[in-house]
């Protein structure tokens, strides 16, 4: 594994480290600059992640990022570096933190009648981000640290989630006089309509979407009698507003965006996902019965995925067979990555290992940006005694995706196949690390050294271990 620093790994606060690096100033100005933002943003989604609140589901979670970054191209800020994420949560919610964090509850994934309704979402949330309402929230109160911060930021997500869970959260922050700021004044709510308007007209989405899926939010807080989704409560939803953004799109054409298969696919996979797999199975094959309902295609995906989980093997590759036909015969649907994951499971499943290689050999050069095929791949590789070929995979995932937990725990089974304890043991470390785990990531790194290298390897991990250490006295002072 090519080395590398922690700082840039996990984009530590630079106050902490006292190595020449820029001051990044005084907590109480009036602005954030874009680093401090992404700072925070960073040491928020460490422990969003100890707090086991993200969706560890790379198909979702890159589908979010695909949708997102279309919108994103078209903001005002096409640079500005997102990263969008679930919420293992089934309540109707979404929000935004400092730096372009983005996340998206799986209740929301699922109450969104349309591709556009989402994206409708995903640019009202990344218009707060490019107008930095947080960071004008979180800068406007007094700390003495980034990681006190980072914490204010942690509080504003829980009051914004959960908003009963929020004294709590702002106790433990030490921001009482926050609580008044929690939600989004009235003209940032405004703001952030009109530009993520903008965003969907540019994006090519139908810009009705916004104002119909606001409207039935608000009509479900009539039905509900006053327990309305945290959507409504932290994104505060009037008829002065709805009326606002219909005025907005009147003169654009109502226009019928066809789904991607993709929104299907990953809303099946939440939807199984709540059910055991006997439950699911029932559920699917009832939707492809003869009172169908659904997207055939993703009610079939649907069922493959749930009988593969009861252990079905035959009738899931009898299923895949009508699926992949089905998919193959319609031109939008066809060369799905999504699919092709499923597929290269049900192989694994009835164990053909050298044709099951060779797909997937095929499949990661086809869908190269696929996570969820690079993981099997790099497992199905490390099985055959291939961890050579696996690292050269996991390696250039990684250059992609610095903070995915799960190629850095793939690459420590190939550094462990081949004797190299000290690789091992510092992937494992940076694994722990994302996940929040500073104390097992510092147990690891002391392992590394224990391994012995060469004097470069070893003051690498020395620096590593220092900055851990003093990140983890600064969250102790926070």
């Amino acid at each position: 594994m090519k080395k590398t620093a922690l700082l840039l790994l996990l984009c530590f606060p630079a106050y902490v480290l006292g190595d020449g690096l820029p001051d990044l100033g005084d907590v109480s100005q009036a602005a954030l600059t874009p680093l401090q933002e992404r700072e925070i943003g960073q040491q928020s989604m460490m422990q969003i992640r100890a707090s086991k609140q993200f969706l560890d589901d790379s198909e979702v979670n890159d589908y979010l990022n695909q949708i997102g970054y279309r919108l994103v191209e078209n903001s005002p800020e096409p640079g500005l570096e997102f990263e969008f994420f679930a919420v293992n949560d089934y309540g109707i919610n979404a929000f935004a933190m400092p730096g372009g964090f983005i996340g998206v509850n799986a209740g929301l994934l699922l109450i969104t009648q349309s591709e556009s309704e989402l994206a409708s979402v995903l640019s009202h949330e990344i218009s707060h981000v490019t107008q930095h309402h947080l960071a004008r929230m979180i800068a406007s109160q007094q700390g003495d640290s980034l990681i006190s911060m980072a914490t204010i930021a942690l509080a504003i997500l829980a009051a914004r989630t959960n908003p009963q869970a929020s004294e709590a959260a702002i106790i433990s922050a030490q921001a009482r006089s926050m609580q008044k700021q929690l939600n989004f004044t009235r003209s940032y709510e405004e703001e952030a309509d009109r530009i993520g308007l903008q965003l969907l007209r540019k994006s090519g989405f139908n810009t009705h979407a916004m104002p119909e899926f606001l409207e039935r939010m608000q009509n479900s807080t009539r039905l509900l009698e006053g327990n309305a989704p945290n959507y409504m409560r932290t994104h505060p939803i009037t008829s002065d507003r709805i009326a606002e953004i219909e005025n907005r799109v009147q003169k654009d054409p109502y226009r019928l965006i066809p789904d991607s298969l993709n929104f299907q696919l990953v809303r099946t996979k939440l939807i199984g996902a709540q059910k055991t797999a006997p439950a699911a199975i029932a559920f699917f094959s009832e939707a492809l019965g003869p009172q169908g309902y659904g997207n055939p295609v993703a009610q079939r995906y649907g069922l493959v995925s749930a009988l593969l989980r009861d252990n079905q093997i035959d009738r899931a590759a009898q299923e895949l067979a009508i699926l992949r036909k089905q998919a193959q015969d319609n031109p939008m649907y066809r060369n799905n990555p999504m699919i092709a994951t499923l597929t290269g499971r049900v192989m694994r499943a009835q164990k053909n290992n050298a044709a099951t290689l060779a797909f997937y050999r095929n499949a990661v050069l086809n869908f190269p940006q696929h996570r969820a095929l690079t993981y099997d791949y790099a497992d199905l590789l490390l099985q055959d005694n291939q961890a050579e070929t696996a690292l050269k995979l996991l390696s250039e995932q990684v250059g992609l995706h610095p903070t995915d937990t799960r190629l850095y725990d793939l690459q420590a089974r190939a550094y462990a196949m081949q004797g190299k304890a000290l690789e091992e043991h510092q992937a494992l470390a940076y694994s722990y690390a994302w996940q929040g785990n500073l104390y097992a990531a510092m147990e690891q790194l002391e392992m590394a050294k224990q391994a012995g290298g060469s004097f470069y390897q070893l003051s690498s991990i020395e620096s590593d271990l220092r900055e851990l250490r003093e990140l983890r006295d600064a969250q102790g002072k926070k």
